[in-house]
């Protein structure tokens, strides 16, 4: 009996590209299909669609996992070639029988606001309903002393925008790539600054995930899709949320940039500029900043959540997951 090729592709056939069905997830999986193809590489898109596409219910009810297990399931049984994922929705604990083989340039990884009347955050009235999903955007709104009244909600952008234009509410919050990705960006009131609101770990930034075995095609993605520089920031960002094994219901925030220096020769060298944010039970923040090597980018995170850890210890708000089940949730969009 012949085995079946560890690969599961067919010679000659278009790479299979995996995505959720949503309209942000096809827009950006569509983007790596075409940068594929852009390379000589015949590509197309599958829909897989997830336990968290076809249900409302809150993420914390469906448990983890709900937008990338379908996803991954379908690669590792070689129905897709390749998976696409928002890298903030993948746990931090890595599947054995996939790889990462490619993390392309970042988009904006700001949140932005949707407001009533073209207002900004500043000028959004004492007790305004602001609707968002993410227990982060949550504590970091509150944190402002604005005065806003937090709706938790959930859907994809058609849907929370909707409760703008509706009246249901005065403002929603919602991650900058998405509107970008969907051509809507003009939406926007405000793009939040990251000093007033730390974006998830790893917003805006992709996750190409293929078989591990499959060596020639991790080849192909890395030469065609990898960004170097968002790697480093994402894995910086992401040790940060691994370190304090946080569940979904932790409200962390981080972001990483890659910044040029001067070493002690005058050399030009890249090196990452991380800052961190977390909440606490009593509804505090802590918030913790760093530098270090681009080579050095988990160790940096991991070095940043111990201090975040020793800053607040036990009053970090959500319960500490094991190392199997971490996960920021996929509510943060």
């Amino acid at each position: 009996m012949t085995s079946a090729p560890t690969t599961g592709r067919t010679p000659g056939a278009p790479l299979r590209v995996g995505t959720r069905p949503s309209r942000l997830a096809t827009a950006q999986s569509g983007l790596v299909v075409e940068r594929l193809r852009a390379a000589g590489h015949p590509a197309e898109l599958v829909e897989i669609s997830t336990v968290g596409d076809r249900s409302s219910a809150p993420i914390a009810e469906l448990g983890v996992g709900v937008f990338v297990s379908a996803l991954r399931e379908a690669l590792a049984e070689g129905t897709v070639d390749v998976a696409v994922h928002s890298y903030k929705d993948l746990p931090t604990a890595p599947d054995p029988r996939l790889v990462l083989a490619a993390v392309p340039p970042r988009e904006d990884p700001r949140d932005a606001l949707v407001a009533r009347d073209g207002l900004v955050l500043g000028e959004l009235p004492s007790g305004s309903r602001v609707g968002t999903g993410s227990l982060r955007r949550t504590a970091q709104l509150q944190a402002l002393g604005l005065g806003l009244v937090v709706v938790p909600i959930r859907g994809n952008v058609d849907t929370r925008v909707g409760k703008v234009a509706s009246g249901e509410l005065d403002a929603v919050v919602v991650a900058a790539a998405g509107l970008r990705r969907l051509g809507r960006i003009g939406e926007a009131t405000e793009l939040l600054d990251p000093l007033q609101m730390l974006p998830a770990p790893a917003q805006g930034a992709l996750a190409v995930e293929c078989r591990i075995g499959d060596i020639d095609l991790v080849k192909i993605l890395g030469t065609t899709l990898e960004d170097e520089s968002t790697r480093a920031a994402a894995a910086a960002e992401r040790a940060v949320l691994a370190g304090l094994e946080a569940g979904c219901s932790a409200p962390i925030g981080a972001l990483a940039d890659v910044v040029s220096d001067i070493d002690d020769d005058g050399h030009v060298i890249d090196r990452i500029s991380l800052r961190a944010v977390v909440g606490t039970t009593d509804g505090a923040l802590l918030r913790a900043s760093a530098t270090g090597d681009m080579d050095d980018a988990e160790k940096l995170g991991a070095a940043l959540a111990t201090e975040l850890l020793d800053m607040g210890g036990a009053t970090l708000s959500g319960e500490r997951a094991s190392h199997e089940n971490r996960w920021i949730g996929s509510s943060d969009r």
